[in-house]
C-alpha cells in the first residue's frame, strides 16, 4: 500500500510540468498562426482607433509573456476568456463541446474496445487459425480506412438509401435537450460506429501480437504441464496482457476524447473537434486556445489515470 502511494505521489509530481509545458505549447502554437484574430469581428473600415481599442480590450498588445501569465493565471481560476466572434464566455462554450464529445466517446469507445479486445485475444489465442486471418483482416481494414469517408458512406447507405437513421445532429432538439431514448440515441449510432473503427483496429493488431507473445513463453508451457485447462489458461493469459493493453485503450480513449474535427463535422456533432473546426476558421483566437488546452489537460490526466492503474494491475511497475 506504502509502495503505491509513493508511485501515485510520484506520478502526479511529474504531470505538474507535464501540464505546464501542455499550456506553454497551447498558447504559442495558436499564437505563431498567420493572421489577425480581430479581423472576424472588425468591420474592414475599421479605424485605427477602434483596432487599438479592441488590441487592448483582448490584451493583444502586451508581450506574448505577459499574455502568456496573465492567461495561465486566469484559467487556473477557471476563466477562459471571451469568444472573439461570439462574446459568450469561452469556458461555457468549450465544457458543452466536451459533454458532448465525451457522450460520443464513450459510445465509440465501448464499440472499439470490446470488439477490439475479442478479437485481439480470440485471434491471438487461436493464432494462424480462419478466426485469426478474419481478424487481421478487419484490424487492417480498421486502420486502414479513412474515417471521414467511412462516415460519409455510412450517411449514404444508412441515412440516404435505407432511411434508417438520422445523417447529421445531436438529437431531435439539439445536444441541450439530450435524453437518453431511441429519438435521440439513434443520432449517435452513425459518428461513433465511425469513431470506432480505427480504435477497434489497435487494440485488434496489438493485443493479436501480445498473446501471441504471452503463449510463447515458459510459464504457459508449465501450466499446460501441469495439466491446466485451456480456459484458466486463457484467463493467465489475459491477466498478463491486462497492463500493456490498458496502456493502448488508455491512448486510444485519449484521442476519442479529443474529438475528430472530420468526423464531428460531417455529422455536424456539437463536440470538441465541431468547435475547433468553427474555432480555426473564425481564427477566435481565445476559443481556439482554451479548447486545446481543455483537451491537452484531459490527456494528461488520462496517462496519469491509466499509470496508476496499470501499478495496480500489475506489482511489478509500481517496484521499478
Amino acid at each position: 500500500m506504502r509502495a503505491m502511494l509513493l508511485y501515485i505521489l510520484k506520478r502526479v509530481f511529474y504531470v505538474v510540468p507535464v501540464a505546464l509545458g501542455v499550456s506553454l505549447l497551447c498558447f504559442l502554437l495558436v499564437h505563431i498562426a498567420p493572421g489577425d484574430p480581430l479581423v472576424s469581428v472588425l468591420p474592414a473600415d475599421a479605424s485605427q482607433a477602434l483596432v487599438e481599442e479592441m488590441r487592448r480590450a483582448y490584451g493583444f498588445d502586451r508581450p506574448l509573456p505577459v499574455q502568456f501569465a496573465i492567461w495561465l493565471g486566469r484559467a487556473l481560476g477557471g476563466d477562459l476568456g471571451t469568444s472573439i466572434a461570439t462574446g459568450r464566455p469561452v469556458a461555457g462554450e468549450v465544457m458543452k463541446a466536451v459533454a458532448n464529445t465525451f457522450m460520443l466517446a464513450m459510445a465509440a469507445t465501448l464499440l472499439g474496445f470490446v470488439l477490439g479486445g475479442v478479437l485481439g485475444f480470440v485471434a491471438g489465442y487461436f493464432r494462424d487459425s480462419w478466426i485469426d486471418r478474419v481478424a487481421t483482416i478487419l484490424s487492417i481494414v480498421g486502420v486502414s480506412v479513412p474515417h471521414y469517408w467511412l462516415g460519409m458512406v455510412l450517411v449514404i447507405v444508412f441515412a440516404v438509401t435505407l432511411n434508417w437513421l438520422p445523417a447529421s445532429g445531436a438529437g431531435p432538439g439539439g445536444s441541450s435537450l439530450w435524453a437518453w431514448d431511441w429519438e435521440h440515441v439513434k443520432y449517435l449510432l452513425l459518428p461513433a460506429a465511425t469513431m470506432s473503427v480505427i480504435p477497434m483496429g489497435i487494440v485488434t493488431r496489438t493485443l493479436r501480437a501480445l498473446v501471441g507473445d504471452i503463449l510463447g513463453q515458459e510459464f504457459v508451457d508449465a501450466l499446460r504441464a501441469k495439466g491446466m485447462r485451456d480456459g484458466a489458461i486463457f484467463l493467465h493469459v489475459v491477466k498478463n496482457a491486462a497492463p500493456t493493453a490498458l496502456a493502448v485503450m488508455g491512448l486510444q480513449l485519449g484521442y476519442l476524447l479529443g474529438g475528430s474535427i472530420l468526423i464531428e463535422t460531417v455529422f455536424s456533432w456539437p463536440g470538441t473537434g465541431f468547435l475547433l473546426n468553427a474555432a480555426i476558421f473564425q481564427r477566435d483566437l481565445p476559443l481556439l486556445q482554451g479548447t486545446i488546452l481543455v483537451l491537452g489537460i484531459f490527456f494528461v490526466a488520462l496517462n496519469l489515470l491509466v499509470d496508476v492503474a496499470q501499478a495496480a494491475l500489475d506489482p511489478r511497475i509500481r517496484r521499478a
